[in-house]
C-alpha cells in the first residue's frame, strides 16, 4: 500500500451560523444533494426544530451524544496475505468515526418511511441518542464483525 509523501491538506469547514459547530456544518455538507446548501440547512435545521419539540431537550446536545452512540471504535479492513483475504480488525481514527457516524445517520434518514427528510432526520437522531435505531445497528454489527476476527488482529501491519 502506497503512503503519502505529505500531510493532506483538509479544507477548512466554516462553523454552521445557527449553533456555531464545525461537526454540524460538516454534517448538512453529507445531507446536501447536488450542491443545494441552503435546501440541506433547511432540512437540518428543521429537523433540529423537530428535535426539541420531541424531546424538550438541547437539540444540539441531543445530536453530539446520538453522534457518540452512532460513531465505532473499531471496524474490519480486508487484507491479502499468501492468496487469502482476511477481515482484520482495526481501530478507527476520530475524524473517521465522525464521517461514518454521519454517513450511517444520512443513510438510515434516508431509508426511513417518515414524511419529509427533515422528520425522517430527526427520528433518526432521536433513535440514535436513544441507543436505537438503524444507524445505532450498523455501528454494533460492525462490532461484532470485528470481534468474530479479532483472531486475525496480529496480521495488522
Amino acid at each position: 500500500m502506497a503512503r503519502r509523501k505529505r500531510k493532506l491538506k483538509r479544507p477548512k469547514v466554516l462553523p454552521d451560523p445557527v449553533y456555531g459547530s464545525i461537526a454540524l456544518a460538516k454534517f448538512i455538507n453529507r445531507v446536501m444533494y447536488d450542491g443545494k446548501k441552503s435546501v440541506a440547512e433547511g432540512v437540518v435545521y428543521g429537523a433540529m426544530d423537530s428535535i426539541k419539540e420531541k424531546t424538550g431537550e438541547n437539540p444540539f446536545d441531543v445530536f453530539m451524544k446520538a453522534l457518540e452512540n452512532v460513531s465505532p471504535e473499531v471496524e474490519v479492513r480486508s487484507r491479502r496475505v499468501g492468496g487469502a483475504n482476511y477481515q482484520i480488525p482495526v481501530e478507527v481514527r476520530e475524524e473517521r468515526k465522525t464521517s461514518l457516524a454521519f454517513r450511517w445517520i444520512v443513510a438510515a434518514a434516508r431509508d426511513r418511511k417518515e414524511r419529509g427528510m427533515d422528520q425522517r432526520l430527526a427520528f433518526e437522531i432521536v433513535d440514535a441518542y436513544k441507543n436505537t435505531g438503524s444507524s445505532v445497528k450498523k455501528k454494533i454489527d460492525t462490532h461484532k464483525m470485528a470481534e468474530a476476527n479479532k483472531a486475525f488482529a496480529h496480521l495488522r501491519w
